[in-house]
């Protein structure tokens, strides 16, 4: 299957040509042929599969054939910053040949930019709900002219609280217009969301819900609570990690454990909600770029971060949500490579660690030898998921344990 199966325009195929694109996803070969015939969607696949550009190849696409006064015909709601603004970065790379302008809103920083971008004239809006619902209410917004409404990593957006917040905008639009719903997962919550805005919708599943990426090597750690900063900083000195993303529960936290880190000299920054949106990007920016080589984020980052190469995703903390952990794994082995997946977990931390896996549909494997090994249970499950070779491993973990030994006396 190519690009030039799926009904797409010939300046189309040149973009997504310049673009590097060679051959569809599974999520675009099922989902572009539908937008383009006007039917609602509701696409599910694993993150990192190209889902915006499954409904933005198409949008643009049906924007150009149908030209009118300039006026917001397209929405689409994002969860966080940084996906808003990855989304309407992909919409710029596959409009730059047309005439058609777009904008992304999001909390964080000045309106004021934003509102100056929406009175010269925007066809493709891309927001988050809270910054757009605030421009509403000022009557900078209207959206009484949208024919076309995207709702971008829904379960997300329904996670965080979004919800009320989503059913006010949605009363502002018009009811005749095509509605694409988006999502890694499709919890009841979702479902029932789906039911009530989309209109005969074809059902797209790229991929099974809720399976994590074959190429991602998945291992698990017990840990005790007081162990794990030591643990972390043992795997990050042993392996291989050129470009990690550490998950951990709490901002405070995210904050602690990258002070920690660099203390230790292992460069590390922290995202999360409570940055501002200058330092989310600088730290963003410092990560890709590789000054940075460690990212510690909460999971307000899972949906948002788009980066090639990161080689780790460790869980610190496990997440008590079951399908952050796909979607926190799903950062890694993007576009076809492989990737890393460690998580921790400590005696608190079993009843998430049961919920995940069955989820997954399959157990995790243990690292059943490593210095800071719980001694509250030990596993019985194991497999050499990713340990230093065998001639160095023992000695490394001596003198781990030995320098363990040392700060603790």
């Amino acid at each position: 299957m190519s690009f030039h199966n799926l009904e797409l325009n010939s300046a189309l195929l040149r973009v997504v040509k310049r673009a590097g694109y060679t051959e569809p996803t599974p999520i675009q070969t099922r989902t572009i042929p539908h937008i383009l015939n006007g039917r609602d969607i509701v696409g599910c696949a694993q993150t990192g599969t190209g889902k915006t550009a499954a409904f933005a190849l198409p949008i643009v696409q049906l924007l150009g054939e149908d030209r009118g006064k300039r006026c917001i015909r397209v929405l689409v709601l994002a969860p966080t910053r940084e996906l808003a603004a990855q989304i309407d970065e992909e919409f710029g790379k596959f409009s730059r040949n047309s005439p058609l302008r777009h904008v992304a809103i999001y909390g964080g920083v000045s309106q004021q930019p934003q509102v100056a971008a929406l009175k010269r004239g925007v066809d493709i809006l891309v927001a988050t709900p809270g910054r757009l619902l605030d421009l509403m209410n000022q009557k900078f917004v209207r959206l009484n002219q949208i024919d076309y409404f995207v709702l971008d990593e829904a379960d997300r957006m329904l996670d965080m609280g979004f919800i009320n917040d989503v059913k006010r905008i949605i009363k502002g639009l018009p009811k005749v217009r095509q509605t694409m719903l988006f999502s890694a997962t499709m919890p009841q919550t979702v479902q029932e969301l789906s039911n009530s805005i989309l209109n005969d919708p074809v059902k797209v599943e790229a991929n099974p819900q809720s399976t994590t990426v074959d190429k991602i090597a998945q291992s698990l750690y017990f840990v005790e609570r007081g162990e794990k900063r030591a643990l972390l900083k043992y795997i990050l000195r042993d392996n291989a990690s050129e470009k990690v993303l550490v998950f951990t529960r709490t901002k405070h936290r995210a904050n602690n454990l990258a002070k920690q880190l660099n203390r230790a000299r292992i460069p590390a920054e922290a995202i999360h909600g409570n940055k501002t949106q200058g330092a989310r990007t600088r730290a963003l920016s410092r990560f890709k770029s590789g000054h940075t080589s460690v990212l510690v984020a909460t999971d307000i980052a899972a949906r948002g971060l788009d980066i090639d190469a990161v080689t780790h995703v460790i869980n610190f903390d496990l997440p008590n949500l079951p399908e952050s952990y796909v979607h926190r794994i799903g950062r890694t082995a993007r576009a076809g490579a492989s990737g890393f997946a460690c998580s921790f977990c400590d005696i608190d931390e079993r009843k998430y660690l049961n919920g995940i896996e069955e989820l997954i549909r399959q157990p995790i494997p243990v690292v059943a030898e490593h210095p800071y090994m719980s001694a509250i249970e030990a596993p019985k499950r194991s497999a050499p998921a990713s340990k230093p070779p065998e001639r160095n491993r023992r000695r490394r973990a001596r003198r781990s344990r030995e320098r363990h030994q040392t700060r603790t006396a």
